[in-house]
């Protein structure tokens, strides 16, 4: 079982930049292990690769990572040579998470097409392959369905460490890419909708996380003691009014509060409870890497201070 890690995303758009520093610095000296950004478009949050970079100038030793990248927003080529950039500058503190888009609303913005899901998925692979040779450190090449490269090379420095990747999915074939090709594993939601409503409900289940889980095992074998399992939680709630906020917020998603409580991306509770429960889900899914959104950072933080690196 791997040791606890816990994360942040910045969903949002801080008020100042000086305020995006500022969670970031936070999240570091309350000893969370990453923190990072979505890649979204609009102007409710700032751009990843140019985020992180200002990020990881902005701290000293925390993981700067993307939660995660569309891969039909960027050539592979070029995607590796912003991470390898951005390793370099944050003195090989990277986790870049790349996805096959899903967000239908991304695609209307930016009028790029979205390709079935077969496809993106297809691409997603080519792009991990290519994504792994950059790293490397030597010159390389490449021939796809979808990608050709000849001859190329991106920065590198000798002793950093090689950027973590991480791959997440909520079906079994991005489930299975993320086993071969993932440093860290995300276990999420199916977002086949392209958007998150309702029937999201269905996908958060303890049964439909099992069901996930059984595929990562499998998949992953011998190597899951090497692997980080990730959870990007969807509500973090700690204190004596958890229970009242759980029971209130519940039925706009058609559920009772007990039935809220049970999904495993749901983390409320008193401190003890919630610790209680994370060790539990670490023993049932193998979940060890827990990621919370920026501004549930602080009443977070004792849970991380109790279980980080246990």
């Amino acid at each position: 079982m791997r040791s606890f890690k816990f994360g942040v995303q910045i969903s949002r758009k801080p008020e100042s930049f000086s305020e995006f520093c500022e969670i970031g610095r936070k999240a570091e000296d309350l000893g969370y292990f990453s923190v990072g950004i979505p890649d979204h478009l609009g102007g409710d949050q700032y751009s990843p690769i140019a985020g992180l970079t200002a990020m990881a100038m902005a701290t000293r030793h925390i993981t700067v990572g993307s939660f995660v990248l569309c891969n039909d927003f960027r050539h592979p080529l070029i995607l590796a040579q912003e991470i390898a950039t951005l390793n370099i500058i944050s003195g090989g503190r990277v986790e870049v998470g790349v996805g096959a888009g899903w967000k239908d609303s991304d695609y209307v913005s930016s009028g790029i097409a979205k390709e079935k899901a077969s496809i993106r998925i297809a691409k997603l692979e080519e792009t991990l392959k290519i994504l792994k040779l950059a790293l490397s450190g030597s010159n390389f090449g490449f021939e796809g369905e979808y990608y050709r490269i000849e001859d190329a090379s991106v920065p590198n420095e000798e002793g950093l460490a090689r950027p973590r990747i991480l791959v997440g999915g909520g079906g079994p074939k991005m489930l299975r890419l993320a086993c071969k090709y993932g440093d860290v594993v995300g276990v999420n939601a199916n977002l086949s909708a392209g958007s998150v409503g309702p029937e999201l409900v269905a996908e958060v289940g303890p049964e439909a996380f099992e069901k996930r889980v059984d595929i990562v095992k499998s998949e992953l074998g011998e190597r899951i003691s090497d692997v980080d399992i990730q959870a990007l939680t969807f509500i973090v709630k700690i204190g004596d009014d958890a229970d009242e906020f759980i029971d209130e917020m519940a039925p706009m998603f058609g559920v009772t509060g007990d039935v809220a409580r049970s999904v495993p991306i749901v983390v409320t509770g008193s401190k003890d409870r919630v610790i209680e429960g994370l060790l539990e889900r670490r023993e049932r899914y193998g979940f060890n890497y827990f990621v919370v959104h920026d501004d549930e950072l602080e009443q977070f933080a004792p849970v991380v201070e109790v279980l980080s690196g246990k």
